[in-house]
């Protein structure tokens, strides 16, 4: 957040819907849910997270993670008539038309369509193959609670997540800027067809940038939703929830309410004293060009790391306010703030001979 202040008014808001609308834990109408810190997986709230649950369509979600992984998202296929005969949901698929991977995984996250996500697995080596590569995804990211039978979420009895480690999904997936586009995308229109996003936060909630729905009558109603707000990213998970669209607006605000702004540097400040060579001193400060702040969790302030990029000894002459390299701010490996360094003061050369203006003054009013 370099150079900005906290929006007061969201400040305010969260305080509000703290005091009206907050869940506490166990009154949600969700059988499970959680919500995550996507940059630091911080769990900032749980109710039943780790229940091994049937997810829906949520479950599209480690489909476009593992297809987005494939690479050369706009290679063209020829839609097979087995992908056209998939129950539920559809993107409407038509046997011999020639789409993309990249329209299909529109029409994936879009439309939630079933076909899709049968078309993108036949075209990423195959169905069997791709459920297998969703299974091996959920084990390199350390998931035990998690297991896939199909790439779209159709029921099966050996289909299944927790709202903790779906939202463990969800935040890799996130790092991933095609599928950020995606899921944020509100309609998108290929040929003759326009897919409308069914997810309705993206509509009701300012910060919201994804994700998913999902509904069967095994799993009822499941939402996987992120916002973003103040440099920080939050995932909320909820499955079998009734009332998901209102929980979830208030599970984020809830969350969103436990961040407080800190400032990192104020403009101005001496961030580092850098060595000079050749110069009347040997010294020179680098200082911040702008006031950094950035929203923190309690106790992140102190586990927050600072990586300067520029160079670590200059040479004289160096003119002051001269860019002099970049400060930054990580939180566990992830980026939060950065600010520009610039010199706070100039060196001359060690040798340098004064300039006649210079001698001039120090002979008549000396050397002060």
């Amino acid at each position: 957040m370099q150079g900005s202040g906290v929006n007061v008014r969201k400040i305010l808001c969260c305080l509000l819907w703290c005091v009206l609308c907050l869940p506490a834990a166990g009154a949600l109408s969700a059988r499970a849910a959680v919500v995550i810190d996507a940059d630091t997986g911080e769990i900032l709230f749980s109710q039943n997270a780790d229940e091994q649950l049937p997810m829906a369509s949520t479950t599209k979600i480690m489909t476009a993670l593992v297809a987005l992984g494939e690479g050369d998202l706009d290679r063209t296929y020829t839609v097979k008539k087995a992908y056209t005969q998939v129950e539920g949901t559809s993107m409407y698929l038509q046997e011999d038309e020639t789409l993309t991977i990249r329209d299909t995984l529109y029409g994936l996250m879009l439309e939630s369509g079933n076909d899709a996500a049968v078309a993108i697995a036949g075209e990423c080596g195959g169905l069997d193959a791709f459920v297998q590569k969703m299974n091996d995804k959920a084990a390199s990211l350390g998931l035990t609670d998690t297991h896939f039978e199909n790439p779209n979420g159709l029921p099966a009895d050996n289909h299944y997540t927790t709202a903790h480690e779906l939202a463990i999904i969800t935040a890799e997936a996130l790092r991933d800027p095609v599928f950020r586009q995606i899921v944020s995308t509100q309609t998108y229109t290929v040929g003759q067809r326009t897919f409308s996003n069914h997810n309705r936060l993206l509509s009701m909630y300012e910060d919201a940038i994804g994700v998913k729905t999902g509904y069967t009558k095994a799993a009822g109603r499941c939402l996987v939703s992120a916002a973003e707000r103040n440099g920080r990213t939050l995932v909320a998970v909820t499955l079998n929830d009734p009332d998901d669209w209102n929980d979830h607006v208030a599970l984020l605000e809830q969350c969103f309410a436990k961040y407080e702004p800190v400032t990192l540097h104020e403009a101005g400040d001496t961030i580092v004293q850098q060595q000079v060579f050749g110069g009347k001193v040997d010294t020179v400060p680098l200082v911040a060009r702008n006031t950094v702040t950035a929203c923190l969790l309690p106790g992140e302030r102190e586990r927050l790391e600072t990586v300067r990029y520029g160079d670590r000894i200059c040479y004289a002459p160096v003119v002051q306010s001269a860019s002099a390299g970049q400060i930054e701010y990580r939180l566990d490996g992830v980026a939060l703030a950065s600010d520009a360094l610039v010199y706070g003061g100039a060196v001359l050369l060690e040798h340098e001979e004064k300039s006649f203006t210079d001698r001039l003054w120090e002979k008549l009013f000396g050397n002060d």
